[in-house]
């Protein structure tokens, strides 16, 4: 079974949920926000991914949650059981690790380009991606690369964009699961932010026009990253994808 950790309601599993459904791994969702409990670590627990959210990883005093999820975050990386940080999830893992987490010089919201570094063009999640991607960007921090990672993707504006640690342990600071609707929602929920920064980063409108122009190629970008990964982690037969 694969767990997903959720930190608010609107940021959900998107596409990977999808993904898993339709090639028929299960999976099972905890929603730190509505006082779920992390479950006990069990062999039948395969994968933990954890999502994003608009809290700061070091605002525990607010979010009582995010300190059970450190100790729990801790105890994944101890065993190597396969885990995906996705934004959020990615700074929680770094910290869990040891590495620091601290504001970006910039925010990036919307869609942008990310380069996959020569480490990660070797590795399994980005097999058979090009050198450069596109990907969608909701947040003001950064993590660094903690002692043991390595930095698997990178972009002008935010340094380190994808970590790997151990055999199956990656964070990622963009949305590889967005979908439309998970848009328009984030930008209504969090109007006030992109309110802030008009004239600096995309509005609504942009975003949503930008999404139905990539929306093609951005699923089969996410489908091959899905493919990659589970099948890093043996829980699936792996397809052959060919480049762009």
């Amino acid at each position: 079974m694969i767990l997903f950790i959720k930190h608010i309601d609107i940021e959900g599993p998107g596409t990977i949920g999808d993904f898993l459904e339709d090639n028929k791994i299960s999976s099972a969702i905890v929603d730190l926000s509505n006082k779920d409990n992390l479950p006990e670590l069990k062999k039948t627990l395969q994968m933990v991914i954890s999502l994003g959210g608009p809290m700061n990883v070091y605002e525990e005093e607010k979010y009582p949650f995010l300190a059970d999820e450190n100790v729990f975050l801790k105890e994944i990386i101890k065993r190597d059981i396969p885990f995906l940080g996705v934004c959020l999830g990615a700074q929680l893992m770094v910290k869990a690790i040891g590495g620091t987490v601290s504001k970006n010089p910039k925010k990036e919201i919307g869609f942008y380009k990310v380069s996959i570094d020569e480490e990660g063009l070797k590795d399994n999640v980005f097999r058979n991606f090009p050198g450069e991607i596109t990907v969608y960007q909701w947040h003001g921090d950064t993590f660094s690369i903690p002692e043991g990672g390595k930095r698997i993707a990178t972009s002008e504006l935010c340094e380190n964009q994808a970590v790997k640690y151990g055999r199956n342990i990656y964070g990622i600071q963009f949305h590889v699961e967005v979908t439309r609707n998970m848009i328009a929602e984030w930008a209504e929920a969090y109007e006030g932010e992109l309110a802030s920064l008009k004239g600096i980063v995309s509005d609504k409108q942009k975003m949503l026009e930008d999404y139905d122009n990539l929306k093609g190629e951005y699923l089969k970008q996410a489908e091959r990253f899905y493919v990659n990964l589970f099948s890093a982690a043996n829980l699936l037969k792996r397809k052959s994808y060919s480049l762009p």
